[in-house]
């Protein structure tokens, strides 16, 4: 398995659509700017046949230090979720020769 990296990710865009690696970035940036952007407010993307980004609330809770086993109260925080969309879990699994769950 590779990690791919953004500047990786450019390079074969900027190759496939002929603009210049600079724009290129720019223009990935933006986008995903804007998502980071779009979730701090608490909106929901939704790319379809890709899959939805949104935001929950957890709750508070009390966890235990596995080391020394005290119990200490983690404040509620909002994560990001990411549910994936029907193509790319197709796509995914389908490499892999598995099964959809």
């Amino acid at each position: 398995m590779a990690t791919v990296t953004k500047k990786e990710l450019v390079a074969r865009i900027a190759a496939q659509t002929g603009q210049t690696k600079v724009v290129t970035k720019d223009i990935l940036q933006r986008f995903l700017d804007e998502i980071i952007s779009e979730l701090a407010q608490g909106n929901r993307l939704e790319f379809r046949e890709f899959g939805v980004f949104e935001t929950k609330e957890r709750d508070p809770r009390r966890a235990q230090n596995p080391r020394t086993l005290e119990k200490v109260d983690v404040p509620a925080k909002r994560v990001v979720k990411f549910k994936v969309g029907r193509m790319m879990r197709k796509r995914v699994t389908d490499e892999f020769g598995g099964t959809a769950s």
